[in-house]
């Protein structure tokens, strides 16, 4: 990734980078960012824009005015969400003083900014991913209907039979790594789409990091369109499916 294509500091020194890839969010961004903000962490903010066309990244340049740890890369189109992180990591593996640890989650409120210290936590006690799972005790979801449930579940019921790291959830995108982890593996990861979530899980794994999961309620969206497309959901079950790849 070319420093140019970087809107913001590259002096940034966190402690935590939180990743935040958008694409038609300028009724949930800056909401977001303000509650991220308040919650007092020793965080920079990255938003990774596929050049929406409804404005995000205008807002995010306003935010950047008030908050001098915002960061804001804007791609040329929208390139899908595995792309999305694997470009996230690598700048934030970019700055003169790469975070401790990187977050990714959704910037529509599917995922809840109050958990984010919940995420942290068990990094600080020696964990290279922290998945937050909707599947184990205390965890869920809020507003789905049966038949995303079903799909759901059986995408973590496949990829744990196949993958088997330990954990109930596979497929949630808000998650915590160690930067180490994310440099062991970053020259490995070739997901386009959603299936970035079951890969990261599968290199660390494979890779013996250590893998744990902290309880979260996903929320379906309030506001704006969900951006999973059917072209997406057949991309992330070729992932999955194939019974002669190697996991």
């Amino acid at each position: 990734m070319e420093h140019r294509s970087i809107e913001g500091s590259m002096e940034q020194s966190s402690e935590i980078g939180i990743m935040l890839p958008t694409y038609c969010e300028s009724q949930n961004i800056e909401k977001l960012i303000r509650e991220i903000e308040g919650l007092g962490l020793d965080a920079s903010i990255l938003v990774i824009d596929d050049s929406s066309p409804d404005g995000t990244a205008d807002i995010v340049r306003k935010l950047q005015h008030v908050y001098g740890n915002i960061l804001l890369c804007v791609r040329p189109g929208k390139a899908g969400l595995g792309t999305a992180i694997t470009d996230g990591f690598k700048m934030f593996l970019s700055l003169k003083n790469p975070p401790i640890y990187v977050v990714t989650m959704d910037a529509d409120y599917s995922h809840k900014p109050d958990d984010l210290p919940r995420l942290i936590k068990p990094m600080n006690e020696g964990s290279d991913l922290v998945v937050g799972s909707r599947y184990c005790q205390g965890g869920g979801t809020e507003d789905w209907s049966p038949f995303r449930k079903t799909i759901s579940k059986v995408a973590n019921l496949i990829t744990r039979a196949r993958v088997d790291a330990g954990i109930s959830d596979y497929t949630s995108g808000m998650r915590c790594y160690s930067t180490r982890l994310v440099k062991n593996m970053i020259n490995d990861l070739h997901s386009h789409t959603y299936e970035i979530q079951i890969e990261t899980i599968r290199q660390a794994h494979r890779r013996g990091f250590r893998i744990r999961e902290t309880p979260i309620v996903f929320v379906n969206r309030k506001k704006g369109k969900s951006k999973l497309s059917v072209n997406e959901i057949k991309d992330f079950l070729a992932y999955i499916v194939p019974f002669n790849r190697k996991y």
